[in-house]
């Protein structure tokens, strides 16, 4: 719809960002609910957080999205966090109440909600309860979905990472959480009901897999990567006759719960993941 006087403003905000899908996916959500809003992206340095969030004071900006590098300068500098926020000291949606500004984290439950629809065809993350799950990945992303899988109830966690420090602070924020050493990451994937990557392993241009191919027999395999669509691991998986969810729903996802903070409507998920869909090779 054509901006007006009265268009609302949402942005993301990063270095670099000019990539990002985010305008796409919200202009497109924006459209479909015929809301006079506008969705751009705004290039913020390291350093910037916490200018950006006085600007969003000073020019009325509805929300923010939230990436690198300024999840934690803006997690340390909005007027009040989430719980998840909290926990993970990374924050990437910022939504107004009231004259507070509130840091949100959407990553863990966007990719709760993606794996639970396409791997379950659930609304509800109960289809978790219990499950094990071994999480590829100690960073920011994975520890986001350690946190959300272990609110959903998963029974149990296995964190592999090749620095094994790192993976028993992530495994720490689940109550179920286990670092792994990777020399005994076979017996955790094995064991698990269903397997994460929550690394860039096999983004596009990389043929690696994060894991033996041979363990994999009969897991739900997950891959947050989303371009290219078909990863390496999930290429693997489908070979094999598993289920593999892919990273589009996780972005679409995390999104939509970004939306429904801002504007207080439900959004139109198959939109936005259209959207989505018109923009990846």
């Amino acid at each position: 719809m054509p901006l007006t006087g009265a268009t609302r403003l949402a942005a993301v905000i990063g270095d670099p960002v000019r990539h990002s899908l985010s305008p796409r996916i919200h202009n497109a959500a924006f459209a479909a609910l015929d809301l006079d809003w506008a969705y751009v992206a705004l290039p913020v340095s390291a350093g910037g957080g916490a200018d950006a969030l006085a600007a969003m004071r000073t020019f009325g900006i509805e929300g923010l999205s939230v990436t690198m590098p300024l999840k934690d300068e803006i997690a340390a500098a909005v007027d009040r966090r989430s719980p998840a926020v909290d926990k993970l000291g990374a924050c990437n949606c910022v939504a107004r109440d009231g004259e507070a500004l509130v840091g949100h984290n959407t990553d863990g439950d966007g990719f709760v909600r993606a794996l639970c629809e396409e791997a379950f065809s659930s609304a509800t993350p109960t289809d978790l309860v219990g499950a094990s799950i071994a999480v590829i990945g100690a960073g920011g992303a994975a520890r986001a979905i350690i946190d959300a899988l272990s609110r959903a109830g998963a029974g149990s966690i296995d964190v592999i990472n090749r620095t094994l420090d790192k993976a028993e602070h992530a495994a720490s924020l689940a109550a179920n959480g286990r670092a792994v050493p990777i020399e005994s990451q076979a017996d955790a994937f094995a064991a698990a009901d269903i397997i994460v990557n929550a690394t860039s392993i096999g983004m596009a241009g990389d043929d690696g897999l994060p894991l033996p191919v041979d363990v994999l027999s009969n897991q739900i395999v997950a891959d947050i990567v989303y371009q290219p669509l078909e990863t390496p691991l999930l290429r693997a998986a489908r070979s094999r006759g598993l289920l593999a969810v892919g990273g589009v729903g996780m972005l679409v996802h995390q999104a939509a719960i970004a939306f429904e903070l801002w504007t207080g409507e439900q959004a139109p998920v198959d939109v936005m993941r259209e959207a989505v869909a018109a923009n990846l090779p």
